[in-house]
């Protein structure tokens, strides 16, 4: 059995299916007037007309609202569990879901402490009088949540978390692979399920489209079909006067699984990727995936990180509050994932209609890693490409020098190159500069002169390309392979051969057997042609 040699090798022969799609997310559901103590105030003032808003007043909603849960679930049979802490509410889940034989319906509620944003009545008193008022406060509190789990004919599994206290905002979560299984069940097309994901399908392209079809409005039509079901704490005068729920996202997940010929093929292939991918944390790497700026006031940490969960590794890069992971599922299939926790690192409103525009960044992110993977890992050049490099260069009567792989300058030249390859904007002279010298060693100088000279080099030999209307300039991805052959080849085989085998004591070193062997053959060829040695 052959292996492949490189990420592109693998996806181009040996993915059976490659499907991208929602996978899960996490939904913020509040009442929007109802977010601020001034808003608080209106609702029991001017909408329900008492006198003052105070907590108490909250307290006649919260008791009826939890009475009609417990209500609920006697009537319906629905048993109500406590969770213990450090119970895993999914795996729970899971065994209620294993007995429901039903299409849709409720699995059970559940009930915990948690943290959450409450209003507390505080009193003050009026600097004048001297009497006391009640006036409402933001504040936090640990109270009962309860969640309902439940299944949908439509979206399969999900549940609703209700806080018990007022302004009793909720929570959402939905997977969009099971809305996708959903699908093809409903459709009669045949398929292999994965855990969360889905391992074969007899029709790839339509299931492509089911996935890409899951829309905000979808989502929202599944929480108000089930609020209408379940309990419900504001009353129909409530709602007629505009006191609706919205649906935000907290956090969103956008996968890429591609499906493997080979299992073991693809365990020991995406072990050479983690080792050549430890740098895609760095704020220049993390550039290229993101499609985003970095700077030194970009908050967050930029990092990779290697987990491993029994024999499985995982690759994890951050950016901001963002995180990509990648990982072999299963041992059938690569799943790339963009995990997207604020929406505002993207410059993108935290409301559910922004959904696309966040599924344009999840899935590019997902994409752009496998082509950073895709060069890094297999970043030859060609021998005609390499040997035009070491020549001069004339194109329109513009002539230039060489690019000698052995110059010392043209390495400096690239890595630092390689250092603004991601940048979305490109580089200008100024940014390439600084580095350029540092790599150059400590006492070297580069002016404004002599950088123009070595970018109008690059630009002739087809590396970079001038942004058209500005002074700034982009890596080709021709240009991205010749500086990772360069500077990779330089940093991998020829400085630790070199330094193995020429020790700065000759007297010390022993050359091993295979350059012993070399230098004899290169001795006997010398003496067939006669040449002095």
């Amino acid at each position: 059995m052959s292996l492949p040699r490189s990420v592109g090798a693998l996806l181009r022969e040996h993915v059976t299916l490659d499907v991208e799609g929602i996978d899960r997310m996490y939904l913020n559901v509040y009442q929007p007037q109802l977010q601020m103590d001034f808003g608080v105030v209106r609702f029991f003032r001017k909408h329900r007309g008492m006198l003052f808003a105070s907590s108490a007043l909250m307290d006649r909603i919260t008791r009826p609202f939890v009475e009609a849960i417990a209500a609920f679930a006697r009537k319906h049979s629905i048993p109500v569990i406590t969770f213990v802490r450090g119970q895993r509410k999914d795996d729970v889940a899971k065994e209620h879901l294993a007995r429901f034989q039903g299409k849709e319906g409720v699995l059970f509620i559940g009930k915990a402490q948690e943290k959450a944003t409450v209003f507390r009545t505080e009193k003050r008193r009026h600097p004048q009088t001297g009497r006391t008022y009640p006036w409402i406060v933001r504040s936090t509190a640990m109270v009962n949540h309860f969640y309902f789990y439940c299944v949908d004919e439509d979206f399969g599994p999900f549940f609703l978390k209700y806080c018990s206290y007022f302004p009793y905002n909720a929570k959402l979560c939905i997977n969009g692979h099971e809305y996708l299984k959903r699908q093809l069940d409903k459709e009669g097309i045949a398929y292999q399920a994965l855990d969360n994901g889905i391992l074969s399908c007899e029709d790839p392209e339509r299931m492509q489209q089911i996935a890409d079809g899951l829309s905000a409005e979808k989502i929202a039509d599944l929480l108000f079909k089930w609020q209408k079901r379940l309990p419900y704490p504001f009353a129909p005068k409530d709602t007629a006067a505009g006191y609706r729920y919205a649906v935000s996202i907290l956090q969103a997940e956008f996968s890429l699984t591609q499906v493997l010929d080979r299992p073991v093929m693809g365990r020991l292939f995406f072990e050479q990727v983690i080792r050549e991918n430890l740098d895609i944390g760095r704020p220049q790497q993390t550039q290229l995936v993101f499609e985003r700026r970095v700077t030194r006031r970009t908050p967050g940490r930029f990092r990779t990180r290697i987990i491993t969960e029994g024999v499985t590794p995982t690759l994890h890069a951050d950016y901001k509050n963002t995180r990509i992971k990648q990982y072999h599922k299963e041992g059938r299939a690569l799943r790339t994932e963009t995990t997207i926790n604020d929406t505002r690192d993207f410059g993108v409103g935290r409301g559910i209609v922004n959904l696309p525009a966040l599924r344009q960044i999840g899935f590019r992110a997902n994409r752009r890693l496998l082509d950073v993977q895709t060069v890094s890992h297999d970043c030859t050049i060609g021998q005609e490409a390499f040997d035009r490099l070491q020549r001069p260069k004339t194109q329109n009567t513009q002539r230039t020098s060489a690019l000698p792989f052995a110059d010392v300058t043209v390495q400096a030249l690239l890595n630092a190159l390689l250092l603004f390859r991601h940048l979305p904007y490109g580089f200008s002279n100024r940014d390439l500069r600084e580095p350029f010298a540092q790599l150059l060693g400590p006492d070297a100088a580069i002016g404004q002169g002599r950088m123009t000279y070595n970018l109008r080099r690059l630009k002739l030999h087809g590396l970079i390309q001038r942004i058209p209307g500005k002074h700034r300039y982009r890596l080709t991805d021709f240009g991205l392979r010749v500086a990772l052959f360069y500077t990779r080849a330089q940093a991998r085989l020829l400085r630790p051969g070199l330094t193995s085998l020429l020790a700065a004591d000759p007297t010390q070193h022993q050359p091993d057997a295979g350059f012993d062997g070399l230098r004899r053959a290169v001795d006997r060829c010398c003496a067939a042609a006669e040449l002095a040695a």
